[in-house]
């Protein structure tokens, strides 16, 4: 009971960007079972976390939504407070990644990656809270960054990815301290490397490079994200705003 206390999520409405694999099914899944609605927003199909969400004795939905346009994504907020009744936690995942030499990329691509993971965030965010705002809740963001954006990574390149993610540290810094007052709280996670379909697809000649540098010398389990994410979509962080939770297995201390 104490547990639940803390960190239970029974009544809460979770929406969940780029919920159809990977790491966005997991934590779907995770905050479900933490007792949470889900509703998914992405512009993929998620069909298959919505069933197994409802598998697992959850409730879910799936929004089709390309979260660099607001007026989808509002559209999609509005639907999910009128069907469910509130907005409580967002998790804002959705995200691209390209490994590119900054000669080799361009400019076209580097807008991408920044339009999705920066500016679609943004839209994300600032459209929860203004629906926070209109229905005083004191919800909870959490943000997608990355460790990359706080260091750069090797032997890959990918200035595009790592600028945008930095820029999701900074943006979450500043909306948790313009928002601060209405008990809205915003934060942001910072994986290292991760075991999901995106990494499993990467050449195994870069997996190889990266395993010295990681200190546990592994990657880690998108399971392994839960624990910081539940603390932060519970009130169990009611006094944690503009933090970066980093879950790297100590890449950035070295």
């Amino acid at each position: 009971m104490y547990l639940e206390s803390l960190f239970g999520l029974e009544g809460k409405v979770a929406v969940v960007t780029g919920g159809g694999r990977g790491i966005g099914q997991v934590v779907a899944r995770g905050l479900a079972k933490a007792g949470a609605e889900i509703a998914i927003l992405c512009r993929s199909g998620a069909d298959e976390t919505v069933s197994l969400i409802e598998a697992d004795g959850g409730k879910a939905c799936f929004l089709k939504t390309d979260v660099t346009k607001e007026e989808e994504v509002e559209k999609a907020m509005r639907a999910i407070v009128d069907r469910s009744g509130s907005l409580d936690i967002v998790f804002n995942n959705a995200g691209v990644c390209m490994h590119q030499d900054t000669m080799d990329a361009t400019v076209e691509e580097f807008r991408e990656v920044v339009d999705i993971n920066l500016t679609g965030e943004f839209i994300v965010a600032r459209t929860a809270i203004r629906i926070m705002l209109e229905r005083k809740t004191k919800g909870s963001i959490i943000n997608m960054a990355s460790m990359s954006g706080s260091i750069v990574n090797v032997p890959q390149w990918q200035v595009s990815y790592n600028a945008s993610k930095a820029g999701v540290i900074h943006m979450t810094r500043s909306l948790a301290a313009e928002f601060a007052k209405t008990g809205i709280r915003v934060n942001s996670l910072s994986p290292g490397y991760i075991a999901t379909p995106m990494s499993a697809d990467t050449p195994k000649e870069l997996r190889d490079a990266w395993m010295p540098l990681i200190p546990m010398h592994r990657m880690g389990d998108p399971e392994e994200l839960m624990p910081a994410i539940l603390y932060l979509a519970s009130g169990a962080a009611g006094y944690t705003s503009g933090s970066d939770v980093i879950v790297d297995g100590a890449y950035t201390c070295i």
